[in-house]
This record gives C-alpha cells, structure tokens and sequence, in this order.
C-alpha cells in the first residue's frame, strides 16, 4: 500500500502541475498577448506526456496492493479503500477526493482553453476573409454571394 501511497502524491503533483499550466495557457490566450503560447502548449504536453508515464507505475502500484488485499488485479481505488486498514483507508479517500477536486478543475479549464482557441480560429478567418478584396462568400442558402468590391488594409509589420 505504501507504493501506491508514494505513486498517487506523484499523480496529484502531476496533475496540480497540469492545471497550472492550463491555466497559464488560458492567460496568455485571454490575454490576446500569443508571443509565449507555444511554450504553454508545450509545457501543457509535457505535462500530460509525464501523467501518462505514471499511469503504467499506478496501474502496477494498484495491482500489487490489490492483490496482496486479495482483490483482483483491476481493483478500483474505491474497492481498495473498501478493504484498507487505517491508516491507509484515510490516505486513500482523501487522494481519491483530490483526484476528483483536479480533474474537475483541469476539465474547466481545458474547456475554456478551447472555448478561447475556437474563438480565436474564427477572428483568424474573419480577418483572412476581410483581407479578400473579391469580398466572396456565402450566402444562408449556400449560394456564392460575390458581394461589392472592397479596399483592404493589411499592416505587414505583424
């Protein structure tokens, strides 16, 4: 049980570790500043990359302390707390309610990171669109509507 024990305080570290930096990543995309979104993306890959790794030492962790509490080898954390002796009941419980307290957390933020990237794909392709001096689109019906010829301005200092 101890082995588990050590390998869960890596997995919430690990994960404490991924929400903040979602949560980076979310500042700098509400920010409107991009210059450091490409090494929030990657640390959040990293991040993500280094919780996948765990999961194999968890997933062997769990499985011995289930079989030495005589459960089988895929024993849920639950079914492990069901038959765990203090103090270990206690230590399983409160990881299994921090695992749920963090991936709660880290799916909010995740869905506002891409609630922020499709919003910011779609100002990219009305700006891609308004820089079309032709002024095509589409109509409601899905007809191509050439609309009136318009100027456009683009500033290629950006």
């Amino acid at each position: 049980m101890q082995k588990l024990t050590w390998v869960l305080w890596r997995e919430r570290e690990l994960l404490e570790a991924l929400l903040y930096r979602l949560e980076v990543e979310e500042l700098i995309m509400a920010s409107g500043r991009t210059r450091w979104l490409a090494n929030a993306s990657r640390d959040v890959d990293e991040a993500v990359a280094a919780l996948r790794e765990l999961e194999v030492l968890r997933a062997v962790a769990a499985n011995e302390a289930a079989e030495l509490a005589g459960l089988g080898p895929d024993a849920s954390l639950g079914d492990l707390i069901a038959v765990a002796d203090e103090p270990w009941t206690g230590i399983l419980v409160e990881h299994r309610d921090q695992f749920l307290r963090l991936t709660d957390e880290i799916a909010r933020v995740a869905q506002t990171n891409r609630a922020l990237i499709v919003a910011g794909l779609r100002a990219t392709q009305d700006t891609l669109l308004g820089l079309d001096r032709s002024g095509t689109t589409y109509t409601a019906g899905g007809a191509v509507d050439t609309g009136a010829a318009r100027s456009a301005v683009l500033d290629r200092s950006l």
